[in-house]
């Protein structure tokens, strides 16, 4: 699923929720299943009719009478299969098992296949191991209460669909949560408990590539939690694999694997309020060095001819602009005419390229400045890098808007239900073209010219070490107040994926983006650096290069 790379940060932290939200309330459907008395009910009568009832609720989503009731008639079939049923195998759409006799007095551990769309069946000794499969130790049959020659088993495959049946209050609380694949696997002896094994058994789930942000938890329905029951961990542990898990539980039950996202519900607020703290504090800084740059153009000769500063300013408009449009954008969501969330997105999109492309100036500029010293000339040096700063987005904007790729932007979560709604992009590909890649290209070269000058600047501090002392400290300044213009802290989206920790120190310094160029601008700037420029090193001698322009 796309998800646009942020403006301060914010754009990030509300795609997050990609997986997340309240999720649109579907249809109610008619009392299909209101007044079903089916306990304990296994005649072919009433397994038919609360299979029905069953696959109806699964294709609806939602459960008009009592869920738990639904949930306990399944958990209490195993029962059922074990004590009761002479049948050895149960093939339904939504249910799959296998009940057999095992000898107590047994050598070799068992192995059970579990996939899903068949009966599971035990895997005989030489048989290659299947990917989703269930391990019984040999000790498991002795560890059972009671002296027994024979135990009689049930292994069975349930797939409880995307609605609301055993999803129970954790699942709908936790944002973006859900049960991989919708199985539940059971493992039953009758209705004697089964707990606190010596050697636990093994289920292992087998699956794609999760992805990084989200953590998989063995899990098994607990009927004593809460009114209904409900999923937890004790008795189990878990052993991540790239496509695969294996779960040990020391106990029999229903078991699943829970896939959740690293950012819940109270994370994704707490990093919320940081992002649009931030974008506040930055909004305030990029204004004062609008404002600063004003103040000292109309008192300093130098600010009317100097190009190096008007870069800074163009970037810090287009920042505080891009800013506002966003926070405006998100404050009215989707409202409006089809037309209003038409403009909004442009806007956006507008201010966003712009920002993208001056910090690729800014690298120009510092490349010319730093790296290509001599033989450079060009004539109306700034209003060339303005038409491009400026035109440039606009005709990107333009071209996107002819192909009508903006409108409303829907957020879906795993069960396909609207989590969030944003004036954005209705078409990837434009978006993938105009946003991701062009960041992509405008950061490399930002990150190229930033090394260049680092090294530069390190082999100049090694030189002079003996002259002047903290020149190798002044160019680590220097570097770190470049990297705000270029847009390293946009960089560091990159490095989210590692985990939660990432996500907030990304939320924090690409947020205040704004503060760190007004501290670069005003520490190069104010009048005491400008009269005493061998002050400041190798800082104030890189950014007050002679201009390359003559106009």
């Amino acid at each position: 699923m796309a998800t646009p790379w942020g403006v301060g940060t914010l754009l990030l932290l509300l795609l997050l929720l990609l997986a997340s939200g309240e999720g649109a309330v579907p249809e109610e459907p008619r009392d299909f299943c209101q007044g079903l008395d089916i306990q304990d009910q296994y005649d072919r009568f009433y397994l038919n009719r609360t299979g029905e009832c069953f696959a109806r609720c699964l294709q609806l989503g939602n459960v008009s009478g009592n869920p738990g009731k639904l949930e306990r008639y399944w958990l209490h079939y195993e029962f059922y299969l074990v004590e009761k049923n002479l049948e050895d195998k149960v093939d339904m759409p939504f249910v799959k098992a296998l009940v057999q006799n095992f000898s107590t007095d047994t050598s070799e551990d068992l192995l059970f296949s579990l996939k899903p769309a068949q009966i599971p069946r035990q895997v005989m000794m030489g048989e290659d191991k299947p990917p989703d499969r269930v391990r019984l130790p040999r000790s498991f049959f002795a560890s059972l209460p009671g002296s027994r020659s024979a135990v009689r088993l049930a292994i069975s495959v349930l797939d409880i669909g995307a609605g609301d049946l055993f999803k129970g209050p954790q699942l709908r609380l936790e944002d973006g949560s859900s049960v991989l694949n919708n199985h539940m696997v059971g493992l039953s002896v009758g209705r004697t408990p089964v707990t606190r094994l010596p050697e636990p058994l093994e289920i292992t789930f087998s699956h794609q590539r999760q992805p990084p942000n989200a953590t998989l938890t063995c899990v098994f329905w607990d009927v004593n939690k809460g009114p209904a029951g409900d999923w937890d961990s004790r008795g189990c542990s878990t052993e991540l694999g790239a496509e695969r898990t294996v779960c040990h539980c020391d106990h029999l039950t229903f078991f699943a694997l829970l896939l959740r996202p690293v950012l819940d519900r109270a994370t994704v607020q707490v990093l919320t309020h940081i992002s649009q703290a931030g974008c506040g504090v930055s909004m305030i800084f990029l204004a004062f060095t609008v404002v600063l740059y004003l103040t000292l153009r109309f008192s300093l000769q130098r600010f009317k001819s100097d190009d190096a500063p008007k870069i800074h300013v163009a970037l810090s408009s287009s920042l505080f602009l891009l800013n506002l449009a966003f926070l405006v954008s998100v404050g009215s969501g989707s409202a409006g005419s089809r037309a209003a969330c038409w403009i909004r997105g442009a806007i956006f999109h507008y201010f966003l390229l712009c920002t993208f492309t001056w910090m690729g100036l800014e690298a120009f500029h510092l490349y010319l400045l730093v790296i290509k010293v001599f033989n450079t000339y060009f004539g109306h040096y700034y209003l060339k890098l303005s038409l491009v700063g400026w035109g440039l987005p606009a005709l990107m904007v333009i071209g996107t808007g002819s192909a009508n790729s903006y409108g409303l932007y829907t957020i879906r979560d795993q069960e396909n239900r609207t989590s969030l709604e944003l004036c954005w992009f209705q078409k990837e590909p434009a978006l993938y073209a105009t946003v991701h890649g062009y960041f992509l290209i405008t950061f490399l070269f930002g990150a190229v010219v930033l090394a260049l000058v680092a090294w530069k600047l390190f082999t100049l501090s090694s030189v002079t070490a003996g002259k002047e002392q903290g020149q190798r400290w002044k160019a680590v300044l220097t570097v770190l107040g470049l990297s705000s213009l270029v847009g390293v802290t946009w960089g560091l989206a990159v490095l989210t994926p590692l985990g939660l920790s990432t996500i907030y120190i990304f939320a924090l310094f690409n947020s205040l983006q704004g503060v760190f160029i007004f501290c670069w601008f005003a520490i190069l700037y104010l009048p005491g650096q400008i009269s005493t420029p061998s002050s400041s090193g190798g800082t104030a001698r890189l950014d007050q290069a002679p201009s390359v322009s003559h106009e």
